[in-house]
């Protein structure tokens, strides 16, 4: 007679058979919820209280390189759109679980604890010291950054065409230039002199320029505004 071989699937499937009645699956549900949830937690913690760091002991090789920006791309968009590059610990808004999941799955897949998160959003959604769109880093060292996730609403399509004045000084005055001239095109000259000499336009158009300069130069004052070069990384409200 000959001896049936073992079907090693089966005989697991007839020990588990055996302690069946002393199996609670509902503690070994929770004992798991507990697990992720504390897994949970612990990333959530890091970002928001967690340190800056240089770098993270990421696996290369496994990295997508679309998600690799250099501090200089990282820059210009701040710059363009008027946005905030800041330790994560400065967010005030609220983080995705998905943001937190794919975390979870990045440190599973590298064998490591992710810190250091950046977030890029607009200066309202961080919580700044005082003297919509957030996107979720972490540094890879030498200056480079992993993006991780995006979420919230697209940015307003003309934003960077309206943050462009307070790009710097030079945009800033090519613009008061410019609404001055159009203002002053809109002005009836009949209501300020009867003459028609040609050099009245550009009276007017001096007394306008120096009424709005005057205007912006006193509301950036007021409110503590800087240009967008100086702002980007500080974590000050007038900065």
């Amino acid at each position: 007679m000959l001896l049936e071989r073992t079907n090693l699937e089966k005989a697991l499937d007839r020990e588990k058979m055996k302690g069946i009645d002393t199996i609670d699956v509902q503690r070994v549900i929770d004992g798991i919820i507990r697990a992720n949830e504390a897994h949970y937690q612990s990333i959530k913690q890091q970002i928001t209280s967690g340190k800056s760091y240089a770098t993270n002991d990421f696996n290369f090789d496994l990295l997508a390189s679309g998600n690799i920006y250099h501090l200089t791309h990282i820059k210009n968009i701040c710059i363009d759109y008027r946005l905030r590059f800041l330790d994560s610990k400065y967010f005030k808004g609220d983080i995705p679980p998905i943001a937190i999941s794919k975390i979870k799955q990045l440190e599973k897949e590298h064998e490591t604890q992710l810190k250091g998160f950046k977030i890029v959003a607009p200066s309202k959604l961080f919580k700044l010291k005082d003297k919509n769109d957030p996107l979720l880093f972490v540094p890879l060292g030498n200056d480079y950054f992993y993006f991780i996730h995006k979420w919230g609403n697209d940015l307003h399509p003309l934003r960077r065409a309206l943050m462009w004045p307070f790009k710097n000084i030079v945009n800033l005055t090519l613009t008061v230039f410019i609404l001055s001239y159009l203002v002053t095109l809109m002005l009836p000259l009949g209501l300020f002199t009867k003459t028609s000499f040609g050099y009245e336009f550009w009276i007017l158009f001096f007394f306008m320029f120096k009424s709005i300069a005057a205007i912006v130069i006193f509301y950036g004052f007021s409110k503590g505004k800087n240009f967008s070069k100086a702002i980007w990384r500080s974590k000050y409200y007038n900065a």
